[in-house]
């Protein structure tokens, strides 16, 4: 099997129409991927169709989106959390479908974050929508960034934001729909390039009238690449590198 040269650090394997084939088709493209889960309920089913994989990391998560229904399944979380480094999707959402549950939101955030500051060692995509100050200042409260990778998905923040969230040494995955907006081309200028990894969020972007599937990075990769005036290999490489260096 080749070597991983694509990166999705944030998909949704399990939510596609044929799980099996997600999962399949980013195995054949040796794209590294981490696929996340929304309830701790569905991370075992995850990790058993990673098992057999070289390239698919199945993480451990509690979306904020559904913490209003299924807050009480970070009991659970913290039943599973000592058996993977891979956590997500966790955060905050302050969106107004969901800021109904915001103050819970808060709460369950936390206590996974201090599960993970307690145990060290984990890699952790980070949801943070509309309320970009408010996650940042979780990561603080807890500590969790001085032994763990944080990675924030999709952060659409303002320079201030973005500055405090490289002080705090957190890694970005960046979206082809991100650059699209001046916030995320921003972004891109403003972050070290070896902190940039490339994500799809995938079933949930659609480009143009493609839905995009796990392991469609090749638009953002070349969005990237013109953005950095860099060539597309190297770019690519750039990106490939970033990722091991993240799952070290």
């Amino acid at each position: 099997m080749n070597e991983p040269n694509l990166v999705d650090f944030h998909c949704h394997l399990d939510l596609h129409a044929d799980m099996q084939a997600a999962f399949d088709r980013c195995e054949q493209l040796s794209c590294t991927t981490f696929t996340v889960t929304t309830t701790p309920k569905a991370y075992s089913r995850n990790v058993d169709f990673a098992a057999s994989t070289k390239h698919i990391k199945a993480a451990l998560g509690l979306h904020p989106q559904l913490v209003a229904k299924r807050g009480g399944e970070i009991d659970l979380f913290e039943e599973f959390v000592g058996t993977t480094r891979y956590i997500g999707e966790i955060g905050l959402d302050a969106s107004r479908s969901h800021y109904a549950s915001f103050d819970k939101q808060k709460l369950v955030f936390d206590r996974a974050l201090r599960l993970c500051a307690a145990q060290r060692d984990k890699i952790i995509s980070i949801h943070s929508a509309r309320c970009a100050r408010q996650v940042l200042e979780a990561l603080h409260n807890t500590d969790v960034c001085r032994s763990n990778v944080i990675v924030l998905h999709w952060f659409s923040a303002g320079q201030t934001e973005v500055r405090k969230a490289i002080e705090l040494g957190c890694w970005f995955s960046v979206n082809q729909q991100m650059l699209t907006s001046e916030t995320g081309r921003k972004l891109l200028a403003v972050v070290p390039r070896d902190r940039i990894l490339t994500e799809t969020d995938a079933p949930f972007m659609k480009v143009g009238e493609k839905t995009l599937v796990g392991g469609d990075v090749i638009g953002v990769l070349e969005n990237i690449a013109s953005f950095w005036k860099m060539d597309f290999q190297e770019t690519r490489d750039l990106i490939a590198s970033n990722a091991t260096r993240a799952l070290l």
